[in-house]
């Protein structure tokens, strides 16, 4: 399901340019490029575990995760030092790492979207189940007016929650 790598396009064949500039401009690139491939490939692999119910096996991604974020941020900063170095030396490499870019943050966007279902999936089965105890803990008891009474604060039990199931 790497997405990214499919839609990873061959430069096109020019003569390089062996100025000590169009090197470094390379290496840049390809940490970036390296950086980008790890980080996604771990994602893409999170999105299925999550999409697959498997959450406690996706959380324990996090640190890798974090590790990877650290490396892409790096090297897009090393590149963003050096842009104007890389847009006079290879323009052309510019604009692929522009490409694989935007397929890397629509990737990001599914992964957060998949994330965000399920954190609002989570919270809804919590407050249902908080809901459902409730009504077991409240009195059912009716006012002089003939109207079912609003519970009281003491009746309310707190739902504990814990994350070491």
């Amino acid at each position: 399901m790497n997405h990214f790598n499919a839609s990873r396009q061959p430069m096109p064949a020019q003569r390089p340019n062996n100025t000590p500039g169009n090197a470094e401009a390379r290496k840049l690139a390809e940490d970036l490029m390296d950086a980008m491939n790890a980080l996604l490939g771990l994602i893409e692999r999170e999105t299925e575990l999550v999409r697959a119910g498997k959450v406690r096996e996706a959380m324990t991604m996090e640190s890798k995760k974090q590790e990877l974020s650290r490396r892409y941020v790096a090297a897009v900063g090393q590149l963003k030092a050096n842009q104007d170095k890389l847009a006079k030396s290879a323009p052309e490499l510019l604009s692929t790492l522009h490409r694989h870019h935007d397929a890397f943050r629509a990737m990001l966007q599914i992964n957060l979207t998949v994330l965000a279902t399920a954190h609002a999936v989570s919270e809804s089965v919590v407050r249902g189940v908080n809901t459902e105890i409730q009504k077991r803990n409240v009195p059912n008891t009716y006012t002089a007016a003939g109207r079912q009474a609003t519970p009281g604060s003491r009746h309310i039990t707190p739902l504990a929650v814990s994350r070491t199931l």
